[in-house]
């Protein structure tokens, strides 16, 4: 059975770092996190450190109708191939931050708490055979939406506005490797209501196939990160300060609060 590790990013006395996440605390390690890299023998605690998002996606592909039961609730049909948006980058948040609603944005926006894949190495035109060879690992993501702005005008879904808002885009708290991405469950709890549970397997588009159909559109570089999707669930988020946790068992909580 292969051991699962668990890696993250943080800053520690003006300088970031990353290594793996152990009983007794962070393990340092030096060079490339999905490439070539050791242990430098230092171990700080998680009191000691800022954590940041695990890792640096050159992009973020967030998919759309990816769950039997969602599109079953949203009377979707089963989409012949995988529907996606790029997320910005500048979207990105870390565990723990405070999330606002942009001042000149009043109306709904809602968590969506989903799985996220990490790229591993350079990947292009790849089978689903050969994906997981190509996949780092996986961590928690919660795909913030301005469902207001999505819909607002009628001639244009405006995916990438509504999804690629400053902040809206957090994730970790850490990268898990030696996962089977099919035996996890998300859950998503607000204000704490548990208001997510559901399990992965349902996917319409498994993680080998989402990497390997999306890697012949485009070139996936390591550290780029696949939303793969959420299911039924999904809500808005009302209070003027509320906090949302993504919870996968094997990787862990993610955990911000929105503030409207």
């Amino acid at each position: 059975m292969t051991s699962v590790t668990k890696w993250l990013r943080f800053r520690h006395a003006g300088t970031t770092g990353f290594g793996t996440l152990t009983s007794s605390g962070i393990t340092v390690h030096e060079g490339d996190m999905v490439g070539r890299n050791a242990a430098t023998g230092k171990i700080l605690a998680l009191s000691e450190v800022e954590l940041l998002a695990p890792c640096v996606p050159s992009k973020i592909v967030a998919l759309w109708n990816n769950f039997h039961a969602l599109a079953a609730k949203l009377n979707q049909p089963k989409p012949p191939e995988p529907l996606y948006l790029l997320k910005a980058t500048t979207s990105i948040a870390a565990p723990g931050a405070v999330i606002r609603r942009p001042s000149y944005y009043d109306g709904k926006t809602t968590y969506e708490g989903e799985l996220g894949i990490v790229i591993g190495r350079t990947c292009a035109r790849v089978s689903p055979d050969e994906a997981d060879g190509f996949i780092f690992g996986y961590t928690c993501v919660n795909d913030i939406t301005a469902n207001d702005i999505l819909t607002r005008d009628p001639t244009f879904a405006q995916w990438a506005r509504a999804k690629g808002i400053d902040d809206y885009g957090p994730f970790g708290p850490v990268i898990a490797t030696g996962l089977d991405p099919a035996k996890l469950t998300v859950r998503t709890i607000l204000n704490g209501a548990e208001r997510q549970n559901y399990p992965i397997s349902d996917m319409i588009f498994s993680a080998q196939e989402l990497v390997s159909r999306i890697s012949h559109d485009m070139t996936l570089s390591p550290g780029d990160l696949i939303a793969v999707g959420t299911s039924v669930g999904v809500g808005v988020m009302k209070e003027p300060v509320n906090t949302v946790t993504v919870a996968i068992d094997g990787i862990g909580e993610l955990t911000n609060e929105f503030r409207l």
